[in-house]
This record gives structure tokens, sequence and C-alpha cells, in this order.
């Protein structure tokens, strides 16, 4: 099994990600993923911008794939949040959006990843920094 079919195995059961708000996984290496979501009405706040939630979900399944990317093929996660910190930058209102998340460090217990959240155009809307522990 690929990484990206091991990860949608592992990671269709967080069902708030996949079934409520349509993340996808579209790429997996070592320490690193990204996920995307095709924006739709359910994403929009009273003002008609995506919701922060949405940009802040997708950034924290990407954040989740790429720190238990080494396992998925196991179905095995190690990794979970402990600390998440959002800027958001800009808003937008359709397309699709993209979380990147990169491995800042990763020791034996904790890491530190950064995850990025851009529009169709590379426009960054979102900057999260997540702390993990192995658990």
């Amino acid at each position: 099994m690929d990484r990206i079919a091991a990860a949608r195995a592992v990671f269709d059961n967080d069902r708030f990600a996949s079934e409520a708000t349509g993340v996808e996984i579209v790429e997996v290496e070592d320490r690193y993923a990204r996920c995307q979501v095709t924006v739709a009405d359910r994403h929009r706040n009273a003002m008609g911008a995506v919701m922060g939630g949405v940009l802040f979900t997708l950034a924290d399944l990407a954040f989740a794939v790429a720190a238990n990317s080494e396992t998925l093929a196991e179905g095995k996660l190690h990794w979970v949040s402990i600390d998440s910190h959002i800027a958001f930058l800009t808003n937008t209102r359709n397309g699709i959006l993209t979380a990147t998340a990169r491995c800042i460090r990763q020791g034996r217990s904790s890491c530190v990843y950064s995850i990025d959240v851009a529009d169709c155009e590379g426009k960054v809307l979102a900057v999260v920094t997540t702390t993990g522990m192995k658990t």
C-alpha cells in the first residue's frame, strides 16, 4: 500500500476532517504532508468568507499525517498535538485550500511542525505552529 492510501485508510476514521469538512490527503512523505479541501457553502462564516475553523482543521490534519507519516503503513499513530498557534493572515471565499505541513524538529518525545494554509493561487491564508507529543 502506498503512503497516500495508508494515510487515507487511517485518517478516514477522523470523521470531522474527512466527512464534515471534506479534507483530502494528497501527498505524504517522511515528516511532510499536504492536504486540501474544496470550499463549499458549508465552509462559510456569517460574512461569506471561509470559517477559521476550516483552516485550522485542514492544518491540524496535515500535521497529524506528517507527524505520523513513518508509521501509517502499520496503521499506527504515535504523535498527537498538544499545542497549536494559528495566525490568520487573510481570508478567502472560494477555491481549493491546501495545508502543507513540514517538520521543524522531531525528537524522541516531542516535535514541532510548521503548517502553511494557502489558496489555489498560493497566497498564504494562515500559518500554524504545532507542538506534538509522542504517545
